[in-house]
């Protein structure tokens, strides 16, 4: 069973998503409102992914990267932005991020997630 942790301020968004993530049945989704909730869960039951979205009402999602990796460097980490690729590249380089998601992010974004 594959635990995911979806990091939104925004789940209905995110709702192609997470039907495409949870459509096997192999997947455990739960949810973060905020970074200080994620932040918390990981040190509570570290999951196999942290997906985090880039509308967080208490942090930036790169920044938030950061501290995850304090806590647990073993969660891959995807995440949601607006930026392009190649902007996403520059931003994020160092940090080990598994995936860069568009702001949409639909079921054939999950299925190349998985």
């Amino acid at each position: 069973m594959l635990r995911i942790l979806l990091v939104s301020a925004r789940p209905q968004t995110l709702l192609p998503l997470v039907e495409g993530l949870t459509a096997d049945g192999e997947v455990t989704l739960e949810a973060a409102g905020s970074g200080a909730d994620a932040l918390q869960a990981i040190r509570t039951n570290p999951p196999h992914l942290a997906i985090i979205d880039c509308d967080l009402s208490d942090r930036e999602p790169l920044p938030l990267v950061q501290e995850l990796l304090t806590v647990n460097a073993m969660v891959n980490t995807a995440v949601v932005s607006p930026l392009s690729d190649a902007e996403f590249h520059e931003a994020s380089e160092g940090l080990g991020i598994l995936a860069h998601l568009p702001l949409q992010p639909g079921k054939g974004d999950a299925g190349e997630l998985l």
